[in-house]
């Protein structure tokens, strides 16, 4: 097993194949169906961009994946959907696959002691990474969705005796709003604040919200889509001194920006390992000792009780290697990437005229743009670039054809919606593929224009992109 260090192991009809290609950013290989590529991610067709990774069928009909090189992979800055998964986080997961295979559940044999104690090391690095008190206050989870729907079910059902009352935002994660909306239908009665222009949630807005009943306010403190930091220090405050209980989901704020649940004064904190270079299906939610939820998964009352099932061994051992990471990583990271992402800003603005950032030009993660190209769809714009991984998005609702609701909340029209793209810098991403971007997208976008009854040049082209360096918390 040496050789999966070297290399990358892909699992393949059942057995596991070594490759040399590096885990970076943009291995990108679809199947391709007459003509139609198969995107694993929504079950769906979509037009084969890249027929170039692809070889050819083989005897048996299966589809051939060609081994690409390194020119030939998509540039990947779709970090806000997933991560590639961390070379040393790989090599941490492996051997509790087959050799340390035991379940931490089981006390009376070393198999069983072995997995333990990978799990709690694991929890204590998960802990460390959030500067929570202890390591009992982490419950390991199927990722943040999982971690969201404990965290805002179990407070409602555990504290319902003195409350049915909730406040969250307009602009949350799905995994946050439709637990909200059925907690509704059970006589629950929950407050959606709005945001202003950039995103932001008005801590007075949550004071005046507040009820006699409040028993939970749920604010993420990143927005996945135009990476707008919250105020949750000033929030936590609030809620702390009117003893309500604090949520955050910080899936997409952890392993990017310093995120101290002791200083943001949160109670209840989600959090999952694909955004950060760890792997998918595993996620942990802070509990502060003292905050007691209803369980909503029950059986074998693992993890205190708070969720039931078998420990995802592997992934927790993953999940915890990545905080490791991502904490001895963070500060010099941040700076790069905000250097990165303002030299990606600054190019998009002085290349393509009528473009306007979504979000709040300084109080958002190193790693994020959203910008709207006005008379250019997005949709259009992202299919005319097979070069680039990209999306208009949350990964969650790439399917849907409507505009984000996210932007519409911050007062956008529909078309300025329906025309923004969502940029999500990572670790392998380099100034030279910054400035490929750049030049890509504003040939594609003068194409597109240039097929546009309605667009009209402007006089004087280009954007002062000065003031828009951002301040990140480290």
């Amino acid at each position: 097993m040496d050789s999966v260090k070297k290399g990358r192991g892909d699992l393949l009809c059942g057995r596991m194949v070594i490759s040399d290609a590096p885990l970076c950013c943009g291995f990108f290989r679809p199947l391709v169906w007459g003509g139609k590529s198969w995107d694993p991610t929504s079950h769906t067709a979509v037009p084969d961009m890249t027929q170039n990774q692809v070889t050819d069928r083989s005897a048996e009909g299966y589809a051939v994946l060609a081994e690409p090189s390194v020119d030939s992979r998509p540039i990947y800055m779709d970090h806000h959907a997933t991560t590639p998964v961390d070379d040393e986080v790989v090599s941490a997961m492996l051997p509790y696959f087959a050799q340390n295979f035991g379940n931490p559940s089981s006390t009376t044999h070393v198999y069983g002691a072995v997995a333990r104690e990978a799990t709690e090391r694991a929890r204590e690095e998960v802990a460390e990474l959030i500067n929570a008190a202890s390591a009992d206050e982490i419950i390991f989870t199927g990722g943040a969705t999982e971690s969201d729907n404990l965290a805002i079910e179990g407070v409602a059902y555990g504290f319902s005796h003195r409350g049915k009352h909730i406040i969250t935002s307009a602009i949350e994660h799905k995994a946050v709003l439709q637990p909200c909306k059925r907690l509704e239908t059970e006589g629950f009665r929950v407050t959606y604040l709005p945001v202003d222009q950039y995103g932001l949630v008005e801590p007075d807005s949550v004071l005046r919200a507040i009820a006699h009943d409040t028993i939970l306010i749920s604010l993420q403190y990143v927005n996945s889509e135009i990476g707008t930091i919250q105020p949750l220090d000033m929030i936590g405050q609030l809620a702390r001194e009117r003893n309500v209980i604090f949520h955050t989901d910080a899936a997409q704020a952890t392993g990017k920006i310093r995120t101290d649940v002791r200083q943001l004064k949160v109670d209840v904190l989600s959090l999952s390992g694909h955004k950060m270079y760890g792997p998918k299906g595993v996620g942990a939610l802070y509990v502060r000792k003292g905050v007691d939820l209803e369980p909503i998964l029950l059986g074998g009352g693992q993890e205190k009780g708070y969720r039931a099932g078998t420990l995802n061994v592997p992934g927790i051992v993953g999940l915890g290697k990545a905080c490791e990471i991502a904490r001895r990583d963070l500060e010099s990271e941040c700076k790069r990437l905000s250097a990165l992402r303002d030299r990606l800003t600054e190019g998009l603005l002085k290349r393509v005229a009528l473009a306007r950032v979504n979000g709040h030009p300084t109080r958002r993660l190193p790693h994020n743009l959203n910008i709207s190209f006005e008379y250019v769809d997005s949709e259009a714009l992202i299919e005319s670039l097979p070069e680039i991984a990209l999306s208009a998005g949350s990964a969650c609702t790439s399917q849907s054809k409507e505009p984000s609701y996210v932007l519409l909340a911050l007062g956008l029209s529909e078309r300025l919606a329906l025309s923004a793209i969502r940029f999500g810098l990572g670790r392998c991403n380099t100034t030279e593929q910054v400035d490929r971007v750049v030049d890509l997208i504003a040939s594609s976008i003068e194409q597109l224009r240039n097929l546009s009854p309605l667009f009209m040049p402007p006089r004087s082209g280009g954007v002062d992109a000065s003031g828009l360096t951002a301040k990140i918390p480290l």
